[in-house]
């Protein structure tokens, strides 16, 4: 899990957090996407064919993969329960990383963890 206090500080900075309702899908599974999420606040469930995998909270990222190559979203995002949440594009990302470099190795373990135990499970 990524630093909360470095995530945070880093998605803090970005205009217009996104504030989502407990049940409100962020995105789902084979979606096209163009940004990657930081939880400021709250819980999102992480859903593999219907069935929730894992919940993470502030502090986490997610939804990383489209900004590495992944050309669709691989799982489904849901607010567990009312979050706000903000969010990255390729530029910004690339900018925080540059502003930031630990945050780009954070990014990666993350994001690697979540990959292994989504292929454990499916």
């Amino acid at each position: 899990m990524l630093s909360p206090v470095v995530t945070i500080s880093i998605f803090q900075k970005q205009p217009d957090p996104q504030a989502f309702s407990a049940g409100q899908v962020i995105f789902e599974e084979g979606q096209p996407g163009d940004n990657m999420y930081g939880i400021l606040e709250g819980e999102v469930d992480v859903l593999v064919n219907g069935k929730v995998v894992e919940t993470i909270d502030t502090g986490d990222v997610f939804g990383v993969g489209v900004l590495v190559g992944v050309k669709n979203r691989t799982y489904t995002a849901i607010a567990k329960v009312d979050s706000k949440l903000g969010f990255l594009n390729e530029q910004k990302f690339l900018f925080a990383v540059q502003e930031t470099p630990m945050f780009a190795l954070q990014v990666m373990k993350s994001y690697s963890e979540r990959l292994s135990r989504l292929q454990h499970i499916v």
